[in-house]
């Protein structure tokens, strides 16, 4: 049994090596000199307003708090109780109510949305027409938007626009960043 384990435990030894092995790169394949780099016109909105980024890092602090109905501080959150929370810290007040904070800031396009926009939902009925939700938009690569909230069954977590459950209940982005411009 012994012999068989010793066996087991180097022929995986020597896999492992064997993966972490890099290879050698041979003299005949021309090397790579000129890195190609991306540009944009546009400057980062994190250098354009770069509390912005400070906000989306003090909510990221708060991953994992509990849901609190009317919650406002880290014993518990609610939805519009946590981007209170998080834009507060920054000298910005948003109304406690989801709806309320729907109507703060410049409404945008979800395919204009960019970090640090609010964006909002239907509450848990997919069939109704009034914002009952809200989170805070901390990354946009293509049509993927990821944003921080305080949700009833979890807390403050992540989730992705494109989740069917939120598709359903998509009601807009607000932008308050100017707020923080302003600041």
């Amino acid at each position: 049994m012994r012999k068989m384990l010793l066996a087991v435990v180097c022929t995986v030894s020597f896999g492992i090596v064997q993966a972490q092995t890099v290879p050698t790169v041979h003299s005949d394949i021309p090397a790579v000199t000129d890195v190609p780099t991306v540009t944009s016109n546009k400057a980062s909105f994190y250098e354009q307003i770069p509390l912005v980024n400070d906000v989306i890092n003090y909510a990221k602090e708060h991953l994992s708090v509990r849901y609190r109905s009317g919650g406002t501080t880290t014993r518990g959150f609610d939805c519009s109780g946590f981007t209170r929370f998080c834009f507060n810290k920054f000298g910005i007040s948003l109304p406690h109510s989801s709806a309320a904070q729907g109507s703060v800031g410049e409404a945008i396009d979800k395919e204009a949305a960019q970090p640090g926009d609010l964006i909002l939902f239907k509450g848990h009925s997919s069939g109704g027409s009034r914002i009952g939700h809200v989170g805070l938009i901390t990354e946009v690569i293509g049509d993927q938007v990821k944003f921080i909230h305080s949700a009833w069954n979890g807390g403050v977590r992540y989730d992705y626009l494109n989740a069917s459950y939120y598709q359903r209940r998509f009601m807009g982005v607000r932008r308050v960043a100017h707020l923080l411009a302003e600041k």
